[in-house]
């Protein structure tokens, strides 16, 4: 690779040892996916919790904040695997929550924001077109890449720390323009009222085409949609497909048209998404032994206006003995929502508000659900439906309404 004055300078240790090893570290992965040069970031998303790090991962992080490592760049942290306020409540492992703030305290030590949510683009930092970011979590990246216009690719664990200790990243996939052409269209002419809807999509597209180098190009639909609906197609794109970047043709900043999103070129495949092909997606679940008592609300964590509309659902409404419903969001949401009553609404209707926190991600999730004879996992996010699957749920997608109706009636609809 092409190193700067200023590389070559990290790379000899005038920036300290941490920085030295994370350059050589990111000279490797650059080797590896034919990078030639570095580009600068300007800031940095990384996954940091004791459920996927596990102790290893602790004492890495411990090591790099003994060796001085600290942030250049703005940098914050993904969703973890513990709300310490409810860590008793569903029997996670005192141990292992010790670990965390262990972890956590590490974190800080480098001087990681450590906002704990995958929905930073929502709450924390909102990158411009043609910004250099370094994100890891796949629902933020393809987000980043699509929405605002910006370049990341999924950067591992490793990969985000040792760019917020450099402030680059090497230059590959998704950071070249050559990769951010739309490479087939889907034209959507389908209602898609509901998120799980958008989630069908993003399925439907993501199962067909598992490319991360694959772009689809959405257009026809009949208006512009919200953030929150962009957010679980994205999701669910990244899910199913490990797909990076999707283009919405006079929404994204790269698309005012299905022309210039495919960069000129005239001949590609064509997918029509009908409304039939959402029903019959959302009627393709198993219902498994009919079991109905988990709903989860995540995956990606809930963004104010969703919690706003499951208020309202749940109002006057009350989760049916021996069903549990869980909700996730980060703490900005919730200050806010218990500020607006949101919170206290879903938590009167028998709700479980879990803070900073993906439920997939839950230390003891598998221990939890033998526990408590849970085998359907119901839920509004396609993402969550795809990924959960290693814990041995059978999982069901249902629209946001359907959802709320089966966390107060215990019965599958």
């Amino acid at each position: 690779m092409e190193l700067t004055r200023e590389e070559q300078s990290i790379l000899g240790g005038d920036r300290g040892e941490a920085a030295r090893r994370a350059l050589q570290y990111q000279i490797e992965v650059g080797r590896f996916w034919g990078a030639r040069r570095f580009v600068p970031v300007s800031n940095v998303h990384m996954m940091g919790d004791i459920e996927v790090m596990g102790d290893g991962g602790l004492a890495y992080l411990q090591e790099q904040a003994a060796r001085g490592a600290r942030c250049v760049v703005g940098t914050t942290t993904n969703a973890r695997c513990m709300d310490f306020a409810h860590c008793e409540h569903l029997g996670q492992d005192a141990v292992e929550a010790k670990k965390e703030r262990e972890l956590i305290a590490a974190l800080q030590r480098m001087d990681v924001a450590t906002t704990d949510t995958c929905i930073n683009y929502q709450t924390v930092y909102q990158p411009h077109l043609g910004e250099h970011v370094a994100w890891g979590d796949t629902g933020t990246v393809i987000y980043a890449n699509s929405v605002f216009g910006a370049r990341s690719n999924f950067e591992s664990g490793p990969a985000a720390l040792a760019a917020a200790l450099t402030g680059r990243t090497p230059e590959y996939g998704f950071h070249l323009s050559e990769n951010r052409r739309g490479t087939f269209s889907v034209e959507l002419k389908s209602a898609l009222n509901d998120l799980a809807d958008w989630g069908a999509v993003g399925k439907l597209v993501g199962e067909s085409h598992q490319n991360y180098y694959a772009v689809p190009v959405f257009h026809g639909y009949r208006r512009a949609p919200t953030a929150d609906e962009l957010k679980h197609l994205g999701a669910a794109l990244a899910s199913y497909g490990s797909m990076g970047m999707f283009h919405f043709v006079g929404v994204t900043p790269e698309a005012p048209s299905v022309e210039a999103a495919m960069g000129g070129v005239s001949s590609f495949e064509k997918i029509v998404i009908d409304e039939e092909r959402i029903e019959q997606t959302l009627n393709g679940y198993s219902l498994g032994d009919g079991d109905a008592r988990l709903v989860v609300f995540s995956g990606p964590q809930q963004s104010l206006f969703e919690m706003k509309q499951l208020a309202s659902l749940f109002r006057d409404r009350t989760v049916k003995a021996g069903s549990t419903c869980v909700v996730t969001t980060n703490s900005a949401v919730l200050r806010q929502a218990r500020d607006l009553g949101y919170a206290g609404t879903l938590e009167k209707a028998g709700v479980t508000i879990l803070q900073g926190v993906c439920f997939y991600i839950l230390q003891n999730l598998s221990p939890m659900r033998e526990k408590n004879r849970w085998t359907n996992m119901v839920s509004n996010s396609a993402k969550i439906v795809n990924i959960i699957g290693a814990h041995r749920f059978n999982t069901i997608l249902r629209r946001t309404k359907d959802c709320v109706d089966i966390a107060c009636s215990g019965v599958l609809i």
